[in-house]
């Protein structure tokens, strides 16, 4: 298992240097000639219904098989994944997630890794989250941790930091727990870059380097999760 900063490897789900990355997402396509995956990206709403897409709308999932056999068809070393947010503990949506692989599966087709972005809270990882892992690797497919950070409410204190160097370590050990999980991306490596204030107002501090690139105590956190 490996730890890759997105800036280093920004849409790795494992150290490759050449291929096809295919992402399918609620508006866009993308293709890329950098690396040897391919990504379905979050087809489904919480509650576990697919989210309403110019790909859904059009196709239904009928989709999800065309861009994957294309793409086996494209590249045949490429590894195919699907990957989508608050899918890390069980719920209606990993649920939705492991049905639609299961059933992929059962069709024959071609699909090897599941990713789970892990946008998480600080205090709030799902104590199923390795249960949930090891039940996606149930299917024959690969995990990754595509897009991990812990975040907070500001201000950041001491209490907060502990706090967040306890859940990445748990979550760094679980997925070393799990013999598929094959890695860890974390969403960028330094707060000063991390897209949290953007998007969550108040909220913050989710990552190993602060705004300064100094380590947190996060950091200290994945190394103790790699070394459990």
């Amino acid at each position: 298992m490996s730890i890759y900063p997105d800036s280093f490897l920004e849409l790795s789900l494992q150290m490759c240097t050449r291929g096809t990355l295919l992402m399918v997402g609620s508006s866009s396509l993308h293709i890329s000639r950098t690396l040897e995956t391919l990504k379905i990206l979050e087809p489904f709403n919480d509650d576990g219904t697919f989210r309403t897409d110019v790909f859904f709308t059009t196709t239904g999932t009928a989709y999800i098989d065309t861009a994957l056999k294309a793409a086996r068809a494209a590249d045949p070393q490429a590894k195919l994944y699907i990957n989508d947010f608050n899918i890390e503990g069980t719920g209606a949506k990993s649920t939705a997630m492991f049905n639609l692989v299961k059933g992929l599966k059962a069709r024959g087709i071609p699909i090897d890794g599941i990713g789970v972005q892990a946008h998480l809270i600080v205090g709030q990882v799902p104590s199923t989250l390795q249960a949930n892992l090891q039940q996606f690797t149930s299917l024959g497919v690969e995990v990754a941790l595509t897009e991990l950070d812990i975040r907070m409410t500001l201000p950041a204190t001491s209490a907060l930091l502990a706090q967040q160097e306890k859940d990445y370590q748990t979550v760094i050990s679980a997925c070393k727990a799990v013999s598929k999980c094959i890695g860890v991306t974390i969403w960028d490596y330094t707060d000063k870059y991390s897209w949290i204030p953007g998007t969550f107002s108040g909220q913050g501090a989710a990552l190993p380097w602060d705004d300064n690139l100094a380590k947190k105590p996060a950091y200290d956190g994945i190394i103790a999760g790699f070394a459990s």
